[in-house]
């Protein structure tokens, strides 16, 4: 799994959001300059997460983009399955059925179902809040298997 620049910008777009959140819509061309991403890559991504419910929008000069839950009802998790689609690590594990032929002899399948497991686990473990609040120290990112 490696995860795209989408990805990685839709959290640094959310982040951006919460934390210049005073309760108005915020301009997408203001994100974009203090996050330094180019306006059109930002309205594919927002596209994205409007569609999902993450984002409320407003259009119009005195429209914008904030988000339409607290920072705390959001996971990283949920995003960047939002914006990457599977964090699967092997290919027989992206649906919820695995259909691969030797699912029943492969030798190595539990290993990449527990690896999924804490893929999942840590990333739906962290909020858009913890990573606005966070420090080196934070508990969070200090993870062990």
């Amino acid at each position: 799994m490696k995860i795209s620049t989408r990805g990685r910008y839709a959290l640094r777009f959310m982040i951006d959001l919460a934390q210049h959140d005073n309760g108005t819509y915020i301009a997408l061309k203001d994100v974009s300059a203090r996050q330094n991403i180019s306006i059109k890559y930002l309205e594919q991504i927002t596209s994205l997460l409007s569609k999902f419910g993450l984002l409320l929008s407003v259009r119009g000069p005195q429209g914008g983009y904030k988000l339409a839950k607290r920072p705390e009802a959001y996971s990283v998790g949920e995003i960047l399955r939002i914006t990457e689609g599977s964090l699967a690590s092997v290919s027989c594990l992206e649906t919820p059925v695995n259909t691969c032929p030797r699912k029943d002899s492969c030798p190595t399948l539990k290993l990449w179902q527990g690896l999924n497991k804490v893929i999942t686990d840590y990333l739906a473990g962290i909020t858009l809040d913890d990573l606005i609040h966070s420090d080196t120290e934070s508990e969070y990112f200090n993870y062990m298997i």
